[in-house]
């Protein structure tokens, strides 16, 4: 290739002789056109993860299923049992040893010629990385929720706007029959015009005291995981457990609020706007380590007439998942193939060639990959994902500070309270800033 056509050009047009149109790239190996039985790399984008526990291995695991569309060449993370784990993962696959691995993401993305990243870290990292990895022009699927705070959000989505990347979040319901289903019958009116919508969520862990300081496994680079985060002795929190701790995450609301409020803002058309006004309260442990709300309940009101509460599932009648309730009845949905609805007639229901037809997805790491080859949005794109967990992150404030928020969508600032415009962001520990766009 010529230094005037990227790489990424040239998969878009690989796709588009594949799709059967006249492109002719400038140069065409015998390895691009398949010879000798081999995949043709200008099919594949050339992809690393960043964050390699739980969540980043299961998503390289399911890319890795998609046979001859990623090509996985690098690894990051800060354990490095789990870089071992992911580098055996990779390597048995492609049946070689050459994935390399770096204990830096900074190093990473300096080093390694690439489309695309996939990233999954805590919360408190979002917007350092996702920033700099849409910098560095970088598709991105990104775990939800995309970030910690509502400056944290404004920053990543700039910075992906601005490099045009396709961003996919791990929001994957999108990506499921029943979630699209009920968000259409909901949207178009099948339960009657909607004004209020139910948004249940899990309910918080009772925490687990103070566990005693540890040494630092010799695995973990402690110092490298807390990052912007302020500096504290090791407690054995480094991986599941962080989700608990405001430090690094706003528990179960901020966790599944990129999920079932996702959905909520998909069958109202909600997805580019937020709620003007937000209230809400919370129980936070007594004591202990943990201090996230184990119990939260929200009710934010928008421009539209629509109100939308958000609690913990026990405080609600249909528990988990989104139920939009208009003038002639309600839908509900969640995971486990559930859509219901006050009449069974409502499910039935055939949405016309003229109404509302949401994205239609099957695959959500196919969509990623897809999107990337075509230049479509993806179907969880950027935006879509901010405007989901922000309604978590102003309701964490307002029951931070007990007081009901006022919001404006458009203008993205919180009216008249400087007290509770200060929580929108958060100082970073240095060195660590969040990058400029």
């Amino acid at each position: 290739m010529s230094n005037k056509t990227t790489r990424r050009e040239f998969v878009r047009k690989s796709a588009a002789v594949a799709a059967g149109a006249i492109v002719l790239p400038q140069i065409i190996s015998s390895t691009a056109l398949g010879m000798g039985g081999k995949a043709s790399p200008s099919n594949r984008i050339v992809i690393a993860t960043i964050g390699t526990g739980s969540q980043g291995s299961g998503n390289m695991r399911e890319m890795m299923k998609l046979k001859g569309q990623f090509q996985f060449v690098a690894l990051c993370d800060i354990d490095k049992k789990h870089l071992e784990a992911g580098k055996a993962m990779v390597d048995n696959d492609y049946k070689n040893k050459d994935c390399r691995v770096y204990g830096d993401y900074r190093e990473l993305l300096a080093k390694e010629k690439l489309d695309a990243v996939s990233i999954a870290l805590p919360d408190h990292w979002h917007g350092i990385i996702y920033t700099e990895a849409a910098n560095h022009k970088l598709h991105v699927y990104g775990e939800k929720p995309i970030c910690r705070t509502i400056k944290d959000g404004q920053t990543i989505v700039s910075a992906v706007k601005k490099n045009n990347i396709i961003w996919q979040t791990g929001s994957w319901q999108r990506s499921l029959f029943n979630f699209r289903r009920g968000a259409e019958l909901a949207i178009n009116g099948r339960a009657g015009k909607v004004k209020y919508i139910e948004v249940g969520l899990p309910d918080g862990g009772r925490g687990i005291g103070t566990p005693p300081v540890m040494d630092v496994p010799p695995e973990l680079d402690w110092e490298m995981w807390l990052g912007p985060a302020l500096r504290v002795p090791y407690r054995g929190v480094s991986h599941w457990n962080w989700r608990w701790i405001l430090d690094y995450s706003g528990g179960q609301m901020t966790d599944w609020a990129g999920h079932h409020i996702d959905i909520a803002n998909w069958g109202t058309g909600l997805e580019h706007t937020g709620p003007v006004e937000i209230s809400g309260k919370g129980v936070y442990p007594a004591e202990g380590l943990y201090n996230a709300p184990v119990e939260y309940d929200l009710m934010c009101k928008y421009a539209s007439g629509i109100e939308m509460r958000v609690a913990n599932a026990s405080r609600l009648p249909h528990k988990m998942g989104t139920t939009w309730y208009g003038d002639l009845g309600w839908v509900h949905v969640d995971r486990g193939n559930i859509l219901t609805a006050s009449d069974p007639k409502i499910l039935k229901e055939v949405i016309g060639e003229n109404e509302i037809q949401l994205y239609k997805s099957d695959n959500h790491y196919q969509n990623f990959i897809d999107c990337i080859r075509s230049g479509k949005q993806a179907i969880a794109p950027i935006e879509v994902a901010y405007r989901a967990i922000s309604v978590a992150l102003l309701g964490e404030i307002a029951m931070t500070t007990g007081q009901t928020i006022k919001w404006d969508p458009e203008k993205e600032v919180i009216i008249d309270n400087p007290r509770a415009s200060r929580l929108l962001s958060r100082p970073y520990r240095q060195p660590w800033t969040l990058p400029t766009v």
